[in-house]
């Protein structure tokens, strides 16, 4: 997500309904296919901003405190994704299908390296950790490719 899209971000998410912080953090997480999960820390002091600005109201529910949009919370909402033309995650969505796989690709390292480190003898692991460390300098190198 682009720097700022937070506000944007949470005020969508609320649109599906009220939501306690974690609630939302994880609504944006699978609203963004798992590419990207906010932090807290950018979270609770955004709902505090929306509150003070009169774009959420909240209550306390079963020991959690929940946000809900005002009515001028979801002007707001819609003014922003009007003007950005869709969602922050929706404006993403090439990325989010090349994030999904190249996690499915690493998670399948992930699943070859514990068969290694299973039924692997010593040899075997010590070939499978170089050619791990040299798939991490080749991944850094990409990254640094400009």
């Amino acid at each position: 997500m682009r720097r700022g899209d937070i506000r944007t971000a949470l005020l969508s998410g609320l649109t599906d309904g009220p939501a306690h912080g974690y609630e939302l953090i994880g609504r944006l997480e699978e609203k963004s296919g798992g590419t990207w999960r906010p932090s807290p820390g950018s979270v609770y002091p955004t709902l505090q901003l929306f509150e003070d600005e009169g774009l959420v109201r909240s209550e306390e529910r079963d020991g959690k405190r929940v946000y809900e949009l005002t009515e001028a919370g979801r002007t707001e909402a819609a003014e922003r994704v009007e003007r950005d033309g869709n969602t922050p995650w929706d404006n993403d969505a090439d990325f989010v299908t090349e994030f999904q796989g190249l996690m499915r690709s690493a998670a399948h390292l992930m699943g070859a390296a514990k068969q290694i480190a299973r039924a692997g003898d010593r040899a075997q692991m010590e070939r499978a950790t170089a050619a791990i460390r040299a798939t991490g300098k080749e991944l850094y190198k990409i990254l640094a490719e400009d």
